[in-house]
């Protein structure tokens, strides 16, 4: 019997134009490290890794590797929560975002796999978010709100008109970051061939076109503090805080630390969001205040009308209220040996 240690491998063959020779490769970084060759699963439609995942975890492997976009990383990593089975991140789709914040190689496949292969198991936290979904009521008072302005997500799938439905409340965990309004638009809007073409530039494209969307008041609400009221055009909350290009949005965040960051964003106008940029770019104030950067362990915020949400780069539809809570050290993540204090600022 074959002793030899084994990955699961959970790929998304849409990113990906030869599927077969990706394979090829892994297989061959396997060998090279004296593994066997991976138990190779690849997502579908209709389930786009957690299936695969807990199948991977029943075989025995030894590390689970998606390999795809932000969106495969995030169904693994939260099928992998409290399992005692870590994640070894594999470059693929537009962000890689998680990867990044965790300095761990994302323009080399091989040099990603040998990390998976050997490096050290370290806990990192995870995000558990519940939405509540609006009414179809609340969605069309959106549209009438915001006549003339982009409103092309707005889904009246998502409405939940019986407020006793157990389907107006919805559980997800993430692993990078949540976000409502503007950065959830872009996400949305954001076409695959440009992504595919572009890369993350496709969403800087997308993001030029949606700077004068609407804004919504929200209240939020800190480990049970009093609430915060802000007319906003942007809420993020996250376990890390780098984004593609390096800006930090969540200067503060760390994988690590046993709470999350939140930013709120109040830009108004195309100047308003220059100054925000350079707001965030700098962590100095320019002008009036456009930008919050908040820190807690539980968060709430509840919108004044629906808004749409991502997680890690899935766009979820519309909401209208968020909880989110950390949950510590809740996922093992494979770091090269001897790098853990990569997790801690200077």
């Amino acid at each position: 019997m074959d002793s030899s240690p084994r990955a699961g491998v959970i790929v998304n063959p849409t990113k990906f134009g030869d599927v077969a020779r990706v394979r090829r490769r892994v297989e061959q970084v396997c060998g090279r490290h004296g593994w066997a060759d991976p138990l190779w699963l690849e997502t579908t439609a209709e389930d786009p890794g957690t299936g695969q995942t807990q199948e991977a975890v029943d075989a025995g492997v030894d590390v689970v590797c998606p390999l795809g976009g932000d969106g495969t990383v995030r169904t693994v990593g939260a099928a992998l929560a409290h399992s005692g089975v870590p994640v070894g991140l594999l470059p693929g789709g537009t962000g890689n975002l998680l990867a990044r914040n965790l300095d761990l190689p994302v323009e080399s496949l091989d040099r990603a796999l040998e990390v998976a292969l050997t490096g050290e198991s370290t806990p990192i936290d995870t995000c558990r978010l519940e939405l509540i979904r609006p009414t179809s009521a609340q969605l069309a008072a959106r549209l009438e709100d915001e006549e003339g302005q982009p409103a092309r997500s707005v889904d009246f799938d998502d409405a939940v008109d019986d407020r006793g439905d157990p389907d107006v409340r919805e559980e997800h965990r993430f692993l990078v970051m949540a976000g409502l309004g503007f950065d959830a638009e872009v996400m949305a809007a954001a076409p695959e061939k440009l992504k595919a073409r572009v890369g993350w530039l496709a969403y800087l494209v997308t993001g030029v076109q949606h700077l004068k969307g609407p804004q919504f008041t929200v209240d939020v609400r800190l480990d049970g503090s009093g609430p915060l009221h802000r007319r906003v055009r942007s809420v993020v909350v996250g376990n890390v805080g780098k984004l593609q290009g390096g800006m930090e949005l969540l200067p503060d965040a760390l994988a690590d630390d046993g709470t999350m960051d939140a930013v709120l964003l109040s830009p108004e106008g195309i100047v308003g969001w220059a100054a925000t940029i350079a707001q965030l770019s700098t962590r100095r104030m320019i002008g009036h205040k456009r930008v919050d950067h908040l820190q807690a362990r539980e968060v709430r915020i509840v919108s004044d009308k629906p808004v749409e949400l991502e997680i890690d780069g899935d766009t979820l539809g519309s909401a209208l209220a968020i909880r989110v809570a950390i949950d510590p050290g809740s996922l093992l993540v494979r770091l090269p040996q001897g790098s853990r204090g990569i997790l801690h600022h200077p």
